[in-house]
């Protein structure tokens, strides 16, 4: 996969998650996914399991990502996403900005392994805490 394949791909995934819809986002992962987020308390294994969580994360939450930079693997199969996102609770109320970044591993066109990684503290005070 190229560079802009790449890209194009990277945005097309960030475009679902903006979505916000549950079937569209699993839609982009292989049945055998493995995710990871600082929210997940662990490792989440298939569609259904990601479907449950992404369910429980967006009626919390409103959240948009944005791509800065994308940095293929050697070999093509996957790559590490930059990029900057928005976070607001579902009800409303104060909007929060935060850079962060994927590390996405593909099979098919598909996402198999994906990890992201942000300072989750950045959402403490939208936490209450």
């Amino acid at each position: 996969m190229s560079e802009q394949q790449l890209i194009q791909l990277a945005e097309r995934f960030l475009d679902a998650w903006n979505t916000q819809d549950v079937e569209k986002v699993v839609a982009c992962y292989t049945e055998d996914l493995i995710y990871w987020d600082p929210n997940t308390r662990g490792q989440i294994r298939t569609q259904q399991a990601l479907g449950r969580y992404l369910a429980k994360l967006f009626a919390a939450w409103k959240m948009h990502w944005s791509l800065r930079q994308a940095h293929p693997f050697k070999d093509a199969n996957g790559a590490a996403f930059r990029w900057h996102a928005t976070f607001q609770r579902a009800d409303g109320g104060k909007i929060l900005e935060c850079d962060g970044m994927d590390f996405v591993l593909l099979d098919g066109g598909k996402v198999k392994h994906n990890e992201v990684y942000f300072d989750r503290t950045i959402l403490a005070s939208l936490l209450g805490q």
